[in-house]
This record gives structure tokens, sequence and C-alpha cells, in this order.
């Protein structure tokens, strides 16, 4: 269902089954994932109530691979659950020439003050189809290092301006000991979860998934001294129980002083620089996202909000969108929470906000960087076939990176080696390329 014309008032009338919005009795189901912005924004939401007194707000909050799974499938049989769904640059383009998603563009641009073109460039193309907006983002993100900038100092560590693994490594080596680990990486299951930060590292060291003819290439020379570099670093240095260590963990590893370094999302800021949550704030530096051969590593990912198809309340639920990616909301989030809990990485404008730039002048400027930077178009150093840093942007891939994270997990966990591991994945994949050369 396109959006239909919407008056300036923002009472949206006269789209097929939907009522003017905010009409009595309107409640909104909103599918998040259980990440800290997200927390935050449950919490004022009740700001939105009371501005809104004709919409309540329900919230379902999972986690990320339980939400990945719940999401899709809702969105896809077209059940009507949810009103909003939390969903990503991975999801957004397929879901939408799928007809899955409605098109946000039309209530963008009718949306008095809203600004569209304030989204920083790389997320609004990304998630686009056919030069339309099918979700908004909430925040943005690209991935770079995190490191203890007093110990680094104490040992006499210096990174590079652009640090290489191999530097990592070393000093991930130098910093470990029996009350602090030498990194935090993420080994849990999941293709959002240990193939996220793994396939930047397999991206740099000139390994890839698939050759220009789809044929699978995860036991490539490239590939398997990339796999085997991550699985031995996170097991010798790493943190406790890294097999089951996905981002929340490796957060709290890192602001409560027990890692040294991290390699993951620049949105892991809200949380290390969050006096209420982390003991390290002030002490973390920040450096771009760490190379082998390909140059710009970091990914490219943002999370971002949605109405499915099935929704019969879509004025409402562009109400509560806007709400909360509005310029105004980041406004918002730095006077009641602190600025240093502002979304970031998805309005430059956010940026350009005085006290933010403060809170973020160690971090800001890189992860905006970062962002711009980022190529999805052109993610390794050999052509391929398919776009995405960090995933693949085809369908196959929720169940294929799935599939391939078990394997990953294993080998950290010591349950097999990275060879047995990457031998299991390569079969995975050669189904999946298979596909793809019988239909070029």
């Amino acid at each position: 269902m396109a959006a239909c014309a919407v008056a300036s008032t923002l009472v949206l009338t006269g789209c097929a089954g939907a009522g003017s919005l905010g009409s009595s009795g309107d409640t909104i189901t909103i599918a998040m994932v259980s990440n800290s912005q997200m927390t935050d924004a449950r919490e004022l939401a009740s700001q939105f109530e009371e501005e809104n007194p004709g919409i309540e707000l329900k919230f379902v909050t999972l986690s990320e691979n339980q939400a990945r799974a719940k999401i899709t499938a809702s969105t896809a049989m077209g059940g009507g659950e949810f009103d909003v769904v939390m969903i990503s640059n991975y999801e957004t383009p397929q879901w939408a020439e799928n007809g899955w998603l409605v098109n946000l563009t039309p209530y963008a641009q009718a949306t008095p003050g809203y600004d569209e073109n304030d989204f920083i460039g790389s997320l609004r193309e990304s998630l686009s189809y056919e030069d339309n907006m099918y979700a908004v983002p909430f925040y943005g993100e690209s991935s770079f290092l995190m490191y203890r900038k007093d110990l680094f100092e104490q040992a006499g560590i210096t990174l590079s301006p652009k640090p290489t693994w191999q530097e990592v490594a070393d000093a991930a080596r130098r910093l470990d000991s029996p009350d602090m680990a030498g990194i935090c990486l993420r080994g849990k299951p999941g293709w959002g979860e240990v193939l996220a930060p793994l396939d930047t590292v397999i991206n740099t060291f000139g390994g890839r998934w698939f050759d220009e003819d789809w044929n699978a290439q995860l036991t490539s020379p490239e590939t398997v001294a990339a796999v085997k570099f991550y699985v031995d670093l996170v097991r010798e240095v790493g943190e406790p129980g890294p097999a089951t260590s996905g981002f929340s963990e490796c957060a709290t590893q890192l602001s409560q002083g027990r890692v040294a370094m991290w390699y993951d999302a620049t949105s892991a800021v809200s949380v290390l620089e969050d006096p209420a949550s982390s003991a390290v704030v002030g002490k973390i530096g920040y450096a771009p996202a760490p190379i082998v051969e390909k140059d710009n590593a970091g990914w490219l990912y943002t999370w971002a909000l949605g109405i499915p198809e099935s929704s019969d309340k879509p004025d409402a639920a562009w109400k509560f969108i806007s709400w909360m990616t509005d310029k105004q909301y980041m406004k918002l989030v730095g006077e009641t929470l602190g600025w240093e809990r502002v979304p970031p990485g998805s309005r430059l404008s956010t940026y350009e906000i005085p006290e933010y730039a403060e809170a973020a002048k160690a971090f800001g400027p890189l992860t905006l960087e970062s962002i711009e930077n980022a190529d999805p178009l052109h993610p390794t150093v050999d052509p391929v076939p398919y776009t995405g840093v960090q995933f693949l942007a085809i369908p196959e891939f929720q169940d294929l990176g799935t599939r391939v994270s078990q394997q990953i997990s294993a080998a950290i966990a010591g349950q097999k080696s990275v060879e047995d591991a990457l031998e299991q994945a390569q079969e995975y994949a050669e189904v999946v390329g298979k596909t793809y050369q019988e239909n070029s």
C-alpha cells in the first residue's frame, strides 16, 4: 500500500484500512531489538503517548536473533501482528521489492520539518528501493576499534592512524593478563552476531564468500587465514566464554574494565561513554576498523523502522516512527538522558548540536567518517557478485549466514578445527552458489 497524500496538519486520512491519525483506540504494536538505544526509546515513549492521546504503544522487545526470526516470519506471512518493525539495511530493499513494506517517502515528504535528506547519504541509499525509502534509520553505525588509552600508554603501545590487524593482535597479547583479557570479539552464533565483525576481517584479508561466477570461496587460502586469525586471537587472548559472547556481552566486558580492546559497532559508545553504565568513561580511545589488504574495512549498518503492508494502521504507525527518528528526538534524548546516549550515525544535523559535538568529540567525527566511507558496493579486494560488507544482500543469507556462523562458533568453542568448520561452511555456500549459477 503506497502512502496516500498527507495534510500538513499530520492528520492522515483516506488510506485503505486506516482511520484518522490518532483516532480513539489505535494501539500500535512495535517489534524492537533489545539494544540500549531501543531501551531508551521505550523509556521516553510515554512522552509520545502524552502528546498523542489517541495512540497507545505496545512494545515487543526481543534479542537480535529472536527479533530477526519473528519479524521476518510475521512480515513475510502478512499476519498483521506488528504495525512497526525494527529492521536493517539487509532486509529493507529485499522486502520492499517483495511488496512487504509501505513506501515511507510520501509520508516523510509530507511531514513538516522531517527532512529525509538530513539522513546520512549512505544509510538513506541502503534503505531505499527504486529511489524511495521503505524504512527510516533510528541509528546508524559502522565498526571501529575501541581500546583503553590508559593501558596502552602504561604499556608504551602506540597504534597507527589506520591500525593493522597484526598491530591489534600484538597489542592484545601484550595487554592480556589473568585479570584483563587482551580483546573482546563476538563469537556467538548468528549472521548478525559473530559474522558481522568476522566478515570485515575476511574482506580485508582478501577473502570473499563467492567469486564473480558464484563459486564458493570459504576454503580459499585468504578466507582460511582470516578466520584462523580471528579464532586464534579470541581463543588465546579474548574474553571468557567467547563462543557465547555477542555485542551485549562485549559491551559489558569493556565498560566494566575487564578487557583492553573491543572491535565492534560504532554505536557501542552509547554504553561505553554513559557514566550510569560504564566504569571507563573518558578512558577509551577510538581507531578505524583494522585493515590488512583492503582499506576502509568498516561495515555499514542501521537499525531502522518500517511499516509492514499488513498493518491496518499505517498512519498512526508513521506518526510514531516520525517521532522516534525526528531531529527533535535527538535533542529529547540528550536533554533527558544525557548527550552520550543520543542515537548516533543517522542524521547529519545531530553532529551540529553543540552539546552533542562536545560529548562526542572523542568518537563522533570518526563515527561519521566510518559510516560515510563504508563501501557495500565494493566490499572485498577482488570483485564479487553481491553487495554488503558484513552481510551478503541476498535472501539466502539469513539461513546461509546462520549455518556458517554456527560452524565458526563451534571452532571458537574448540569443538572443531577452523579447517573442518570451513569445509562444512563451503558445502552450505556451494548450494546457494549453484542456485545463482543455474539462474544466470
